[in-house]
């Protein structure tokens, strides 16, 4: 990890905000979802890709009634048949 050097405090509900410099370079917006997890002592900020419901991949999705269903599960279910 890259330490930016910037450092923003947590008011009394719990939030931060995030540095424009660092929105831009991640290239998040209003009302993007951002992932939030930890690693060791570390809290971890991550732009939220969703990918598919059976098994996470992010790659080749296809909307299926609501959902991302990548296109090796498509073909699993078919083989299933």
């Amino acid at each position: 990890m890259k330490s930016t050097g910037m450092v923003r405090p947590v008011d009394t509900l719990g939030r931060i905000v995030l540095p424009i410099e660092i929105r831009k370079t991640m290239e998040l917006g209003a009302g993007d979802a951002v992932e939030i997890f930890t690693d060791g002592n570390r809290i971890v900020l991550q732009k939220y890709h969703p990918g598919c419901i059976f098994c996470g991949n992010v790659d080749d999705l296809t909307l299926y009634k609501g959902k991302l269903v990548c296109a090796d599960c498509i073909r699993s279910m078919k083989e299933e048949k």
